[in-house]
């Protein structure tokens, strides 16, 4: 071969290899404090894995230090399970967080179940890291909640019709095995609500409830309230009982004036009817008057005709009008009107 195209490929291989070193050098500078800090930190970090993350737009500072953090913490987190939850949209320093303070409270909390948490609290404004506070320190919920112009005590009426008015205060803590998928605090206070009410109704006076305010915080406790939700109640505390109206007797007087308002209804249906009846009746008594005036009318007609055919003679006629004059007379000593004779 030609000492001078060998000469060129020696050369030309020369440069290509020199070439490939420059760039790895200049890889390893920009990685240079990345890696040495994870090398340094006992949670070594592959060349090939910090291209990686460069090429997949994954900050390779917050994936490597929380690494380290882990790793510090005894907790044997790879680079893989924190980029696949920084590209799902998971909080990755929360969910280190989380891991680490449920490990020194040894609580049962792993990797999957953490990074499950973090992404159902994405849009409630809560985070994995508060869950597992919660679980560590419990909280105290009012209830009712004491929301801007809502109801701040739980109204309830006992047997003999007193209303208590009672605010109650339940410690919860939670529970990471049921956090993903179970209710929230809004079903622990409407839970407790209920069991406030339905111990207070059973209640024979309310005198019994101000005497053990604990009945409502036994009753509530042995109904399991914290089935199903995200929290363990660890007490029901009556924080207030308070009396307030006789709802009781509140209601018989509306009932008793309601009843009232039917029976006058009722008289004056009936009132109705009769004045309905008289008027009636006052009509019919017309119409028969007017019977008679007809019926008297007819009279004359009859008279006539029985002296035209001879059935009455004109002495029959005189002895009747003497019976009617008789009659008049005896009636009017007698202190009556006189009668009307029928030929008039």
């Amino acid at each position: 071969m030609n000492p001078a195209i060998t000469s060129a490929i020696t050369y030309i291989f020369g440069g290509i290899l020199v070439l490939g070193a420059l760039i790895f050098m200049g890889i390893f500078i920009s990685f240079a404090s990345v890696y040495i800090r994870a090398l340094v930190a006992g949670a070594p970090v592959g060349l090939m894995e910090l291209i990686s993350m460069k090429l997949q737009r994954v900050p390779i500072g917050l994936i490597v230090d929380n690494r380290i953090f882990a790793v510090k913490a005894g907790i044997p987190l790879t680079t893989d399970l924190l980029i696949a939850h920084f590209q799902a949209g998971g909080n990755v320093p929360q969910v280190v967080r989380a891991l680490i303070a449920a490990d020194k409270a040894e609580l049962p909390l792993d990797f999957k179940r953490a990074t499950a948490i973090d992404l159902a609290t994405q849009q409630s404004g809560k985070s994995v890291f508060e869950a597992v506070m919660t679980s560590v320190n419990p909280r105290v919920i009012d209830c009712p909640h004491q929301a801007e112009g809502g109801r701040t005590t739980i109204d309830a009426v006992s047997k003999d019709g007193i209303q208590l008015r009672v605010r109650a205060r339940v410690t919860v803590r939670t529970h990471l095995e049921r956090f993903v998928g179970g209710a929230t605090e809004e079903t622990i206070i409407a839970r407790v609500g209920e069991g406030i009410v339905t111990t207070i109704g059973s209640a024979e006076s309310y005198k019994e409830i101000q005497e053990n305010p604990d009945m409502i915080s036994k009753r509530c406790l042995d109904k399991g309230l914290d089935s199903g939700t995200a929290y363990e109640i660890l007490s029901i505390d009556v924080a207030d009982v308070d009396v307030g109206e006789n709802i009781g007797v509140k209601l018989q007087t509306e009932q008793a004036e309601a009843d009232k308002r039917v029976a006058q209804a009722r008289a004056e249906v009936r009132r109705t009817t009769a004045v309905a009846l008289e008027q009636e009746m006052k009509a019919r008594v017309q119409e028969m008057r007017a019977k008679v005036v007809e019926a008297e009318a007819e009279v004359p007609r009859a008279l006539a005709e029985a002296f035209r055919s001879g059935n009455l003679g004109i002495m029959d006629y005189y002895r009747m009008q003497n019976i009617q004059s008789d009659t008049s007379m005896r009636s009017s000593i007698a202190g009556e009107g006189p009668s009307k004779s029928p030929a008039q």
